[in-house]
Parts: C-alpha cells; structure tokens; sequence
C-alpha cells in the first residue's frame, strides 16, 4: 500500500466521489453564473465612472455665470450647444438613466449571487473538500 500526501482542496483519485452528468452540469452552471457575475461587477464600474463624470459636469455647470452662454454637449461623439437650462434637464435624464441601468445590473447580480450559492450549497455538500468553489485570491 503506497502512502500519498494529498494538499487541502486537491482531487484525490482515491475518493468515493464520483461525478454524474448532473453534477457537472451543476459545475459548468455555476462557473457561466461566475463568469457573467464579473462582466456585471465590471459593467456596474463603467457605470459608476460615467456617473462620477456627470456629476463632476453638473458641479462644473454651478460655475457658469452667464445663462446666455450656449454649453457644448456631448453626445456619443458630437458637441452640441444647448442652454444652461437645457444642459440641466440633459444631465439629470443621463444620470436618472445610468441610475436605472445601475439598479439593473445590482438586481442581476443579486440574482447571480442566490443562484451560485445554491449551487455552491449542492456541490460543496457533494464534493466537500474535493472542490474549489472559491474565488482566487491575487
């Protein structure tokens, strides 16, 4: 009988586990969820740098002396010139927009987050030591 160290988490050809269709379909679920969690997490910081802009333009607008003054716009790649009222209206509906685009993203991420941990409950159940559901630390 050969004796083998076998390290925390690490699989062990030894073990009684064995994986059914189901459970590695449970695996492969998890690990999509995973990955669309971290585009989600990303997408949600582009959205709040976009929000920090617009609020730094509506801080930057507080200083206009003259409404007679026409304020460039940007819009996708195009200035336009609309007045400080108007520049106004425009920067509040872009910030009220990502706040809803936000609030999306936060509810999927909510939904990913519930839907992993089950999976994490089934599989660690499983599985035990015998798998990594945990994130990597850098």
């Amino acid at each position: 009988m050969s004796t083998q160290t076998v390290q925390k988490g690490a699989f062990s050809p030894e073990s009684d586990v064995h994986v059914t269709r189901e459970d590695q379909g449970k695996i492969n679920k998890f690990a999509r969820l995973n990955a669309n969690l971290q585009d989600l997490q990303d997408e949600i910081k582009n959205k709040e740098n976009g929000m920090k802009n617009l609020e730094d333009a509506s801080d930057e607008l507080l200083m206009v002396d003259d409404e007679a003054d026409l304020i460039p716009y940007m819009v996708g790649d195009v200035f336009f010139h609309a007045t400080l009222d108007d520049t106004k209206v425009k920067l509040e509906a872009a910030k009220d927009e990502l706040t809803r685009e936000m609030e999306e993203l936060n509810a999927k991420g909510s939904r990913c987050k519930e839907e992993m941990a089950i999976l994490k409950r089934d599989l660690y159940a499983k599985f035990g030591d015998n798998i990594n559901l945990e994130p990597d630390e850098d």
